[in-house]
C-alpha cells in the first residue's frame, strides 16, 4: 500500500482537496477491515453458540474489539480466553491502523514541496530572516 501511495500523483500535487481525499479513503478503508474483523469474531461467536443470537454476537465482539468491555454481555466460562484474545487482536490492529496511518502522513509531509522556496500568498521567493526560526531567540540563554 505505501508503495502505491508513493507513486500517487496526489503525493506531488501537494494541495488541499486531493490530499485530504487521500486521508479519508485510507482512513475509511481501515474503518472497513476493523468492520470485518469484528463481524469475523461475532460470526464465530454466534457459529459456536456463545450467544443467543448474531446481533448479540456481533455487539459483544465490538466492544470486546474495541477494549471498551461495558460487562453487559459475558462469553460462557468456555469461551473467556476467546474473548481476551480478541480484546488483544483489537488493540494490535488499531496500533498497526494508528502505525500505517501515520506512515503516509509522514510521506505526505516529507514529499510536499517546501514552505521556504516561495511565498504562496505574493509569489515571491522568502527571505532567509523571515523564516520563524530567525525570529526566535536563542533558548540557551534562558
Amino acid at each position: 500500500m505505501l508503495r502505491r501511495l508513493a507513486r500517487s500523483p496526489v503525493l506531488a500535487d501537494g494541495s488541499f482537496g486531493p490530499t485530504t481525499w487521500l486521508l479519508v479513503r485510507i482512513a475509511g478503508g481501515l474503518v472497513l477491515m476493523h468492520l470485518l474483523d469484528i463481524a469475523l469474531w461475532g460470526g464465530l461467536y454466534a457459529w459456536g453458540r456463545a450467544f443467543p443470537d448474531l446481533p448479540s454476537a456481533l455487539y459483544f465482539s465490538s466492544v470486546t474489539y474495541t477494549t471498551v468491555g461495558y460487562g453487559d454481555l459475558v462469553l460462557p466460562a468456555t469461551w473467556r480466553h476467546v474473548g481476551g484474545i480478541e480484546a488483544l487482536t483489537g488493540i494490535l490492529m488499531c496500533g498497526w491502523s494508528t502505525g500505517l496511518f501515520f506512515s503516509v502522513v509522514t510521506r505526505i509531509h516529507v514529499t510536499a514541496p517546501a514552505p521556504d522556496a516561495v511565498n504562496r500568498w505574493d509569489g515571491s521567493a522568502a527571505s532567509p530572516s523571515a523564516s520563524p526560526r530567525a525570529a526566535r531567540p536563542d533558548r540557551g540563554s534562558l
